[in-house]
């Protein structure tokens, strides 16, 4: 058993959670209070915005993955509703969509609904923390990004186990894509808290933003054992912009490279 021949994740459009923090983060709590008022995060919706970049990535995908082929063999999504809003929105035809608990978003426990005064106030210390050790740092009652790879290990499982040699479509959210990319490229907590760090905007997952894992030579066509490509295209800028195809090696360290980690 392997996985699919294609694996492609889709982070959902932007959601009301989404734009009241990019409000708050320029100093408006207020929507972020109105936002989260008697709601949890699994029942935010896609903005207007959202529902667009919903649109725009559908639009890439039909005339990437359609065009000579049924499309994709399993179509999974998060049962956050606004996983499920851009999973219709993407309109594929004969698409029939699996709901996974596993593909829901990060827990961020006590921080979820805080705004960025009240995160800064209320849990300096923690968040302090976070950036000291990303990978293993909890939230205050909430989910460490290493528990919530073990999470996508068990979707991983699955994939295993019934989509070998085919193509599977998942949409979800941006840290769970990233937990599929520690776990599929075998990232070290080294290389992951560089990814947390960086400014460099290839290493940021937007909305509406699609990564492609393959098992097929881009090149070649030739059929790998295990995935052997990534690339990442956002259909929701203007011109639509992509890595272009990356070829995918797992770490290996000396001993002198353990040691040299370190000092």
């Amino acid at each position: 058993m392997g996985l699919p021949l294609d694996l492609v994740l889709v982070r959902h459009g932007q959601s009301e959670g989404n734009a009241a923090m990019q409000l708050s983060r320029a100093g408006n709590d207020d929507a972020i209070l109105e936002v989260y008022k008697n709601r949890h995060s699994a029942s935010l919706h896609l903005t207007e915005k959202g529902r667009s970049q919903a649109l725009q990535a559908g639009k890439f995908i039909l005339n990437e993955f359609f065009k000579e082929s049924i499309g994709f063999d399993r179509y999974y999504t998060s049962e956050y509703l606004r996983a499920i809003e851009t999973a219709g929105l993407l309109h594929l035809p004969g698409a029939k969509w699996y709901c996974d608990f596993y593909l829901a978003e990060r827990d961020w426990g006590q921080l979820e609904a805080c705004s960025e005064t009240e995160r800064k106030e209320k849990f300096g210390q923690e968040l302090q923390q976070q950036i000291d050790e990303p990978f293993f740092w909890r939230p205050p009652s909430g989910e460490s990004f290493a528990e919530l790879c073990l999470r996508v290990d068990r979707v991983l499982d699955t994939l295993h186990r019934e989509c070998d040699g085919g193509r599977v479509l998942i949409i979800c959210h941006g840290e769970i894509i990233r937990a599929f990319q520690t776990r599929i490229e075998r990232l070290s907590q080294m290389r992951f808290k560089e990814l947390f760090k960086s400014n460099n905007d290839f290493d940021h997952i937007y909305n509406g933003q699609i990564v492609h894992y393959t098992r097929r030579d881009p090149g070649s066509d030739t059929i790998c054992p295990s995935m052997g490509w990534v690339r990442w295209i956002r259909p929701t800028e203007s011109p639509a912009t992509t890595s272009g195809w990356r070829v995918i090696s797992r770490p290996q360290y000396s001993n002198a490279e353990l040691l040299n980690i370190v000092r």
